[in-house]
């Protein structure tokens, strides 16, 4: 079996990190950075991300010097693949998943996590989302970064054909919520939301592509698509389906406040 062949049956993310691209959150660059931001990092923070992936964002929160970094990623390959990415003397990355994340109670000042709770069954979503809660101190910060639906009254005939979709052609059980939907998940868990932000779903259009990459990435991705005719439809057909549901998807990112 060829590497290409290999590649080709893993999920859609995997695929487009192999073929050069870094950012693979669906509100790219701009909505991370907004949630990085926003999360107030300083030095006296010991900060937490769920599911570090390639180690983008984990660079961003690393520059405002938190006291440490631990990523928790439950994938040993995702996880060795962060622990080289990440240049921070005080990061460290746990194997482990994110509902069972062996850290102490209220040991953390700010949690967060990109593109993971929408992959994740609703009983994950609120395991990972309690752990959020149990690890951090009263006053601290979680912050998600997600697949959004719209508008929040959008039917379950439209949201039933998304999810077929991405199952079938992003090979990931993907189950995006709408706004009201994600807020009311954090605050069941006690969560009280401060902060919103929305940005488009255009994870795979040309703008996003050199607006997320710069140019030379940019090239080398599409360099690589030219080489891997199987991985190219791949991604034509995600784009595809990202296209279908333009209407209703968006990308969302909340930051949540444990109480006092």
């Amino acid at each position: 079996m060829s590497t290409e062949t290999t590649l080709n049956e893993k999920q859609g993310h995997w695929i487009l990190a192999k073929l050069g691209k870094r950012v693979l959150r669906p509100g790219g660059r701009v909505l991370t950075e907004w949630l990085v931001k926003n999360l107030d990092i300083t030095p006296k923070d010991d900060i937490v991300e769920f599911a570090p992936g390639l180690g983008f964002t984990a660079n961003i929160a690393c520059s405002y010097k938190p006291f440490s970094y631990t990523g928790i990623d439950k994938n040993e390959e995702a996880a060795a693949l962060a622990k080289k990415s990440i240049k921070y003397e005080s990061a460290r990355v746990i194997n482990a998943d994110a509902a069972h994340t062996t850290l102490a109670d209220a040991s953390v000042n700010k949690v967060y996590g990109e593109a993971m709770l929408t992959m994740q069954p609703l009983e994950h979503k609120r395991a990972i989302i309690a752990e959020a809660y149990r690890i951090l101190k009263a006053g601290g910060y979680y912050a998600i970064h997600e697949l959004g639906l719209q508008p929040d009254e959008v039917s379950e005939a439209v949201k039933n054909d998304l999810f077929k979709d991405l199952s079938s052609n992003i090979r990931v059980h993907a189950r995006p919520m709408t706004a009201k939907e994600w807020k009311t998940l954090l605050e069941e868990q006690g969560f009280k939301v401060i902060k919103e932000q929305h940005s488009p779903m255009l994870l795979l259009e040309g703008s996003r592509i050199l607006e997320d990459e710069g140019f030379f990435r940019t090239l080398k991705f599409l360099f690589n698509l030219l080489r891997f005719p199987d991985l190219r439809k791949r991604v034509q057909k995600m784009k595809q389906s990202f296209r279908k549901h333009q209407q209703n998807l968006d990308a969302i990112a909340l930051v949540a406040q444990k109480p006092l």
